[in-house]
């Protein structure tokens, strides 16, 4: 189970729960994937909705990453994820978010 109070999301690929965060070195390794000289333009598409399934993928990746996982972006093109796109997507947005905050009540609820 994820602890959202270190920032750990739960996404389910492939049938097996995977447990994400954004580590320091993820969200390194994120900005110099996408060509950001700051993360805040990442954070800023995310709150316009102008996010693309580039963006999507690469957040996934970083914090399967920060949490342990060993793959690389190529493993999750054919995998299934429970919940589909909709899900990776507020997967993305949930493990961005709580890199930079405490979570809310709601949060600690799911």
């Amino acid at each position: 189970m994820a602890n959202p109070w270190t920032g750990e999301v739960t996404l389910e690929i492939d049938g097996t729960a995977h447990v994400m965060k954004l580590t320091l070195g993820a969200l390194a390794e994120l900005e110099a994937q996408l060509g950001e000289d700051t993360i805040i333009a990442l954070v800023e598409r995310f709150e316009r909705g102008a996010f693309s399934s580039r963006d999507v993928l690469a957040l996934i990746v970083a914090g399967l990453r920060g949490g342990g996982w060993r793959g690389r972006a190529q493993d999750l093109l054919a995998a299934e994820i429970a919940g589909g796109p909709v899900r990776a997507a507020q997967a993305a947005g949930q493990i961005l978010s709580r890199a930079f905050a405490t979570p809310t009540d709601s949060e600690l609820q799911s």
